[in-house]
């Protein structure tokens, strides 16, 4: 039996991997999902797996089976790929995110759909496909044991597409709900834990020195966490994860995730707004405690790529201007910008419904503005969010940042993360000719009808 695993890639990122000006090798996180699925395959079934962003889909090699995983902005492209293969015959399944949320529409493009985690339920479709059954929507009545999990075969991607093929899973799922983040709405606000142990002689097979933890909260459980950083200090591993801000309140445990080869955290800061932080339900930092924060991973050699948002509905056309001078001032290293996106599955998507303006759900990439802002018109809103992604992004901010990283403790270890990624963006703010501008030197607040100005006194913006 031949199966095909297909990550689809949607408007820009299609081949992007082949890019050079973007910097020709990518972060890919999202192939993990398929790996996980290609570990659970029948030995006897030969696999090729695809990643659209760097190759072509070699829609006439022999195959009896096509799955493909799909974020919610690579939906239509995963239908489109579907009703092709299905078109000559080809059974196709349906599986990840947007199909477990969506599971109703999925199924009208499909054979089947795997909804939720794939462990302890692909076997059963592979099995089914073979006999000529695949039917409905498959789902497993309890998750996965994380114990039980099988190594993802790595040899199935081509390492020279990406910055690593290492993409490591200690943990599963994070306990905050936040109520904007489909990854508290696909685990239903749960962290589940692989063993210590595992997790470890698994990193210690990796031939290379750097990986990346893709765990949506690593430290969520600080206990687990000081247990895996004191195991995988030995190995003398570099490693990148994504955390909260909360780690900050413990320097040990920092200090600990630094000596064990941590040079890089992704962190959600999302905004610079308390009220914005309550209205999602995001309780696991506070505003107050950024700056703290940061220099903490940054008296220990770790650099700090922020997530921020813009968007929310405490949000006006003063926030882009005001969050670039606050993410100078911290000294953030990187940064990824993005809109605020109501995405299907998490209760934002329900509050906001009557709000949104597009359902096109290519558009929900995070760089579209698919609903109605409340502190601004949705034209201003995408041209802040271009404009602070450009002027972050200027070669002079860039080389700014990294003397500063030169001046900080372990900088040649942190060093060339830092660069990596600031280059990587670089890149992909020429390559897609981002440009945008501030709204609030348009004096957008001005002309903007009384009903989406933001309500005066229910917003506050701290100090940090």
């Amino acid at each position: 039996m031949n199966l095909m695993l297909v990550a689809p890639a949607s408007g820009p990122w299609r081949h992007i991997g082949r890019n050079r000006l973007f910097s020709g090798r990518i972060f890919r996180f999202s192939l993990l999902s398929l790996l996980s699925v290609a570990a659970e395959t029948p030995p006897d079934v030969s696999i090729r797996l695809v990643d659209e962003q760097t190759d072509d889909i070699p829609w006439n090699d022999p195959v009896d089976l096509v799955g493909i995983s799909a974020m919610t902005a690579a939906a239509p492209r995963a239908y489109e790929i579907a009703a092709r293969f299905r078109r000559h015959g080809v059974p196709v399944v349906l599986g990840g995110m947007h199909p477990t949320f969506c599971s109703d529409e999925a199924i009208q493009h499909a054979d089947a759909v795997v909804a939720g985690e794939a462990e302890g339920v692909w076997p059963l479709v592979v099995e089914d496909a073979r006999a000529g059954r695949l039917c409905g929507i498959y789902r497993a009545h309890t998750p996965p044991d994380l114990a039980r999990l099988k190594r993802p075969p790595r040899h199935l991607l081509r390492s020279k597409h990406y910055s690593t093929v290492h993409a490591i899973q200690a943990t599963r799922g994070c306990p905050h709900n936040c109520a904007f983040c489909s990854i508290a709405a696909f685990n239903g606000g749960t962290q589940r834990r692989r063993p210590v142990a595992d997790v470890v002689a698994e990193v210690a097979e990796i031939p290379n020195r750097f990986l990346m933890f893709v765990d949506d909260n690593l430290t969520a459980d600080r206990v687990y966490a000081r247990s895996l950083f004191e195991a995988l200090r030995p190995l003398g591993k570099h490693w990148m994860m994504q955390t909260t801000l909360a780690i900050a309140e413990d320097p040990d445990l920092v200090g600990l995730a630094a000596e064990a080869g941590c040079v890089g955290v992704f962190v959600g800061m999302e905004t610079f707004n308390e009220t914005n932080l309550d209205a999602v339900n995001k309780t696991c930092h506070h505003v107050a405690q950024y700056r703290e924060a940061v220099r903490q991973f940054h008296r220990h050699g770790i650099g700090v790529e922020a997530g921020i948002i813009f968007g929310f509905d405490c949000d006006d056309a003063g926030v882009f201007a005001r969050t670039l001078s606050r993410l100078d001032e911290l000294e953030i290293d990187t940064v990824l910008v993005s809109i605020f996106t109501p995405l299907p599955g998490t209760p934002q998507f329900r509050e906001m419904e009557s709000r949104i303006l597009d359902r096109n759900w290519t558009h929900y990439d995070f760089h579209h503005v698919v609903f109605q802002p409340r502190g601004m018109s949705p034209e201003s809103l995408k041209a802040g969010h271009d404009w602070v992604t450009r002027e972050f992004y200027r070669p002079w901010r860039i080389a700014r940042r990294l003397a500063r990283a030169a001046r900080r403790p372990a900088r040649l270890r942190m060093l060339p993360y830092s660069a990596a990624i600031n280059m990587a963006f670089l890149g992909r703010v020429l390559r897609w000719h981002i440009r945008g501008w501030n709204p609030a030197a348009e004096a957008d607040t001005q002309t903007m009808p009384a009903m989406v100005r933001p309500t005066a006194g229910l917003c506050r913006t701290l100090p940090v």
